[in-house]
């Protein structure tokens, strides 16, 4: 079957000013001609199916939203092909964006002042749905979410929660063949999270849309994705399902340990100082940095520990000699650690 998305050696360079600092030197770059090539995006290559739903995943600065937006038309790459539902979707503009979706996190493409079905039927003639297609859509809505409260309510007196959830329906009314959802899910509660995870699960398998997800939430990628690129500095370090990702670190465990009582007060400054002190305790014991890696998490210690290396019990051994530990939990390594592994360059 033709890939929906393919990307050959896809390159985006930009070229940037280099600004001085003060009044003087914003007068000096009105004419200055000192600038530099920014890589943005460095020979990416990849192909996506239908209905695949792919985690697309990099530290700020990465090119995600650079690598995003000449997926959709907006940016032109430097070097390289892209191919979306068979065009160059920056030669087709218009054509391109009759057959995608976009949901940017918090920025809604709904008409605040209005009701959300009014938003819609507005979409509905943008997009030349059909009659029988929008009711169609408005009905497989209906099984899926209690939608006859949302659709009267002024998107202005909605939630953030169901302003995202609307904001994710108008962007499969018109039943593109691909949905670019970045963050979708920022800033909600638990509760919110899960039902819009499950819609997306739903409307992808109901309509086989392909998905491509930008996010910093590990567990839209635990809940949705079977792929994820993971991509730093303009280049990609990783393609392929998350249980191979898992598996490449198999030696892997993550420690968790509670070393105040239920009544003492820990911070999160306190916290931090806590797990660089057990950093520092654990290096002058094992010279090897790459072992382990302590860091603070809500109000526990975390050390992901690399057991081909040093054993798990040697460690906690080490820190029950000058910490009292209150609990402790072993937990395989999380794909939120694998990933932060590979961003700190743990797949050579």
């Amino acid at each position: 079957m033709e890939p929906v998305i393919t990307l050959q050696d896809v390159s985006k360079e930009f070229k940037v000013l280099k600004r001085r600092e003060g009044l003087k030197g914003s007068i000096k770059d009105l004419f200055s001609q000192d600038y530099k090539m920014v890589h943005a995006v460095n020979h990416i290559s990849m192909e996506i199916g239908q209905g695949e739903i792919v985690g697309y995943l990099g530290p700020n600065g990465a090119g995600k939203s650079t690598t995003i937006k000449m997926m959709t038309g907006v940016l032109e790459p430097t070097g390289g092909e892209i191919r979306v539902n068979g065009i160059v979707p920056y030669q087709k503009r218009s054509q391109n964006a009759q057959n995608i979706g976009v949901v940017f996190g918090q920025r809604s493409q709904l008409w605040w002042a209005l009701p959300v079905v009014e938003s819609f039927r507005i979409l509905k003639d943008i997009y030349c749905v059909s009659d029988e297609d929008y009711n169609s859509m408005l009905e497989l809505y209906g099984t899926m979410i209690d939608l006859e409260e949302l659709l009267h309510k002024p998107v202005r007196q909605m939630s953030l929660g169901q302003r995202t959830l609307c904001d994710i329906l108008a962007a499969f009314l018109h039943n593109p063949g691909v949905v670019f959802l970045d963050e979708p899910t920022i800033g909600l509660d638990v509760a919110m999270k899960a039902k819009i995870r499950e819609l997306i699960k739903l409307l992808n398998k109901e309509k086989k849309t392909t998905v491509i997800l930008t996010t910093h939430d590990m567990g839209d990628v635990d809940a949705l994705c079977q792929r994820i690129v993971i991509i730093d500095k303009g280049s990609m370090l990783y393609d392929n399902d998350i249980q191979h990702l898992t598996e490449m670190f198999g030696a892997y465990r993550t420690l968790r340990l509670r070393l105040t009582g239920k009544e003492e007060q820990t911070d999160e400054a306190s916290l931090k100082v806590l797990a660089q002190t057990i950093q520092a305790e654990l290096q002058e014991k094992w010279k090897d940095s790459n072992a382990f890696q302590v860091s603070p998490n809500e109000e526990q210690i975390e050390i992901l520990i690399d057991e081909e290396k040093i054993p798990m019990m040697h460690v906690l051994d080490e820190v029950q000699l000058k910490h009292k530990i209150y609990d402790m939990h072993l937990d395989e390594i999380s794909t939120e650690s694998v990933i932060r592994k590979i961003y700190e360059g743990g797949v050579a």
